[in-house]
């Protein structure tokens, strides 16, 4: 790890009043923190009462009903319970791209904000995050913690990435289901063209981790403004394709339409939340679909 570390944009930190991320699956973990779970004991919010038993605290016991009823009662509390949040960012090499009119922010650029953000909402909320960065063929790891210095260990680590490579092949996937526990919540970001980024995400969701995903893409992707004759190249392969934007465009759109449409039905039939995001938009329009109170699902 060297030792420059990136910032969460002003703007974007002030859009993060009022979100919070918390688990639609039911679920217990153990511990204290600001997520309901199912155990029983020394929390917040009363639940019920029980027969005292030997062992039990003193202040557990309810003097009032003892005074009442001559036996020995304890309240019980449902225990809240923490959130351990993953960040699964993709920095293979089509996450370096960016527009003609904007080539200093890239798409990594894009997705180093959202995971900035997430990780501030999760310190926020006294939970626990970590990062899985998807670089290189490979996974690389922040074990995930909780409190502030866990949060700059995050900022180190993504200001090391750089867009490169390819999708990892399954094999190389270990360290996510070594990681992401079952009740989990991960997080994926990128752009999600490879195949292998949504297949991930779906069996993750079906093996009870809850996933959401925010796509980035460039506005050329969604827009293809192109007039002129040129050649396209693939980030991840470097091959060239030439040309004429004009002539291509429809086809493009329409293909590319297609393509998003399945993605999205794919996400949605897997119980996958998801966001898009767009280099020319604000950036908390997705973390404010998918953290939002009343936030819809997409």
């Amino acid at each position: 790890m060297g030792g420059r570390s990136v910032e969460l944009q002003a703007g974007l930190r002030a859009a993060l009043r009022g979100l919070r991320i918390a688990p639609r699956r039911g679920g217990a973990r153990s511990g204290i923190g600001q997520h309901r779970g199912r155990e029983r004991g020394a929390g917040l919010e009363f639940a019920q009462y029980r027969a005292y038993e030997p062992g039990d605290e003193p202040r557990a016991i309810d003097w009032k009903l003892y005074a009442r009823s001559d036996r020995l009662f304890v309240r019980e509390a449902e225990r809240e319970s923490p959130l351990t949040v993953w960040v699964l960012l993709d920095a293979s090499a089509s996450m370096g791209q960016a527009d003609e009119d904007r080539p200093d922010w890239t798409r990594l650029d894009a997705a180093r904000q959202f995971a900035l953000a997430i990780a501030e909402l999760v310190t926020g909320q006294g939970d626990r995050i970590g990062l899985l960065a998807l670089q290189g063929g490979r996974v690389e790891c922040v074990p995930a913690a909780a409190g502030t210095r866990q949060r700059d260990r995050l900022r180190l680590a993504l200001a090391d990435l750089q867009a490169q490579g390819g999708w990892p092949a399954p094999e190389r996937l270990a360290p996510v289901w070594e990681r992401i526990a079952p009740g989990d919540l991960a997080v994926l970001v990128g752009d999600l063209f490879d195949p292998g980024a949504a297949a991930l995400a779906a069996r993750l969701s079906a093996a009870r981790r809850e996933v959401l995903a925010i796509q980035v893409l460039t506005v050329g992707e969604r827009d293809f403004p192109y007039r002129d004759g040129r050649r396209f190249q693939d980030p991840e392969t470097g091959e060239w394709l030439p040309g004429d934007g004009a002539a291509l465009r429809a086809g493009f759109l329409e293909r590319f339409g297609a393509a998003q449409a399945q993605l999205a039905a794919g996400l949605d039939a897997a119980g996958v939340r998801h966001a898009r995001y767009v280099l020319d938009a604000p950036l908390a329009a997705p973390l404010q679909a998918l953290f939002a109170a009343t936030g819809s699902s997409r």
